[in-house]
């Protein structure tokens, strides 16, 4: 069973990815509405999707160690360049 602690850990990188998935939402509508060109966006987006597959690595590792029994505390975030390489 997970310690409260564990939750609250958890929590706060579901908060960070909705966070994360709003400010997505708001440079799209940015670009849509001519506030931003392009490039600022895609850059922009770029930035954001390598912090998701990031946040969402880290949430797959602590999840996965506290399966096995295993301290979820243990879990890191890894460099982007070993995130955007896996497969779903």
């Amino acid at each position: 069973m997970q310690q409260p602690h564990d939750a609250d850990a958890e929590h706060a990188i579901l908060d960070r990815i909705s966070k994360m998935v709003a400010d997505e939402k708001m440079l799209r509508e940015l670009l849509a509405e001519g506030g931003i060109d392009g490039a600022t966006e895609h850059e922009r987006l770029a930035d954001l999707e390598r912090e998701l597959d990031q946040c969402w690595d880290l949430l797959r590792q602590r999840r996965a160690l506290t399966e096995a029994g295993e301290d979820p505390g243990a879990a890191r975030v890894r460099p982007s360049s070993t995130v955007e390489g896996y497969r779903s």
